[in-house]
C-alpha cells in the first residue's frame, strides 16, 4: 500500500454538512473515512454512507453488538449502504461475530457486490487495564494481562472468519505473531507528535503503528481539528503521510 492509504480519517461530527466539507479536503488524500455513532444516529446511516462514500471508501464504524441475528440483519444493513468496511465486538461471541460475516457475503452475492471487510473491535483503546478489571476481568490486572487479552479476541475473530481486528497500538505485534500476516490490523490510538493524546490512553505515533505492524491506522482530531501551528486538515494529511513514507 502507498502510505496514504493506510489512513482513516474519523469523521467524528454531529452534522452531515461538517463531515461532508472534511471529506471533500481530505477524501483524495487518505485510504477511507470513518463514520460513527454520533453522525451515523445524528444524521441517518444511509444518508451518511450516501453522501460521504463520494469523497472515499466508507469504514462504517457501527461497534455492532446483540444477539446473532439482530447483528446479521445489521450487517445486511450496512453491506446495502455501501461499506468499505464495518466492525462488531468481538465480546458478542464466535456465534455473533460469524453471522456477521455470513450475512454480509450473502447480501453482498445478493446485489452482486463486493463484500465489505468485517473487522471485530477487541478492547477499546480509551480502556486500560484497571478499567477491565473494574469491569469483572478479574485475571487483567496489568498491561501484560490485557494484552493477552485482546490477542484471544483476536484469535477468536479469526476463528469466526473476520477479516481483522481493531486494536490499539500496543497489541499489534502480539497479534501478528499470534493470528499471521493475512489478518488485517486496524489501529485507533493513533497521535502524532504534534497533537493531544485527548481520551486516548493506549497510544502510539503513525509511524510506530504501521512500523509495528498495523495495516491500517485511524486518526480522527489531530486531522479532523489540527492545532493551529499545522493548519488545515489537508496539512494534517500530508505531515502524516510524510511522516510514513
Amino acid at each position: 500500500m502507498e502510505p496514504k492509504d493506510r489512513i482513516i480519517v474519523a469523521l467524528d461530527a454531529s452534522r452531515l454538512a461538517d463531515a461532508v466539507n472534511i471529506a471533500k479536503d481530505v477524501g483524495p488524500n487518505v485510504g477511507a473515512l470513518k463514520v460513527g455513532l454520533e453522525i451515523l444516529m445524528s444524521e441517518g446511516a444511509p444518508q451518511v454512507v450516501r453522501e460521504i462514500s463520494k469523497y472515499g471508501k466508507i469504514f462504517f464504524d457501527g461497534k455492532f453488538k446483540d444477539i446473532p441475528n439482530t447483528v446479521a440483519g445489521a450487517s445486511k444493513a450496512a453491506t446495502r449502504a455501501g461499506s468499505w468496511m464495518f466492525n462488531v465486538h468481538c465480546l458478542g461471541g464466535v456465534p455473533m461475530m460469524a453471522k456477521a460475516k455470513e450475512a454480509s457475503i450473502l447480501e453482498a452475492k445478493t446485489l452482486g457486490i463486493t463484500p465489505p471487510l468485517v473487522i471485530g473491535v477487541t478492547i477499546l483503546t480509551s480502556f486500560d487495564a484497571k478499567t477491565i478489571n473494574e469491569l469483572g476481568f478479574d485475571n487483567v490486572r496489568d498491561e501484560l494481562e490485557l494484552k493477552h487479552l485482546v490477542v484471544r479476541l483476536a484469535q477468536l475473530a479469526k476463528q469466526a472468519g473476520l477479516d481483522g481486528v481493531v486494536a490499539s497500538p500496543l497489541e499489534i505485534e502480539a497479534i501478528r505473531a499470534a493470528c499471521g500476516n493475512d489478518f488485517l490490523i486496524v489501529t485507533p490510538g493513533v497521535r502524532p507528535l504534534w497533537a493531544a493524546a485527548n481520551d486516548q490512553k493506549r497510544i502510539m505515533t503513525p509511524g510506530e503503528a504501521v512500523k509495528a505492524g498495523a495495516n491500517y491506522i485511524v486518526i480522527g482530531r489531530p486531522i479532523t481539528n489540527p492545532p493551529k501551528e499545522i493548519g488545515t486538515p489537508a496539512d494534517a494529511v500530508k505531515k502524516i503521510v510524510a511522516e510514513l513514507s
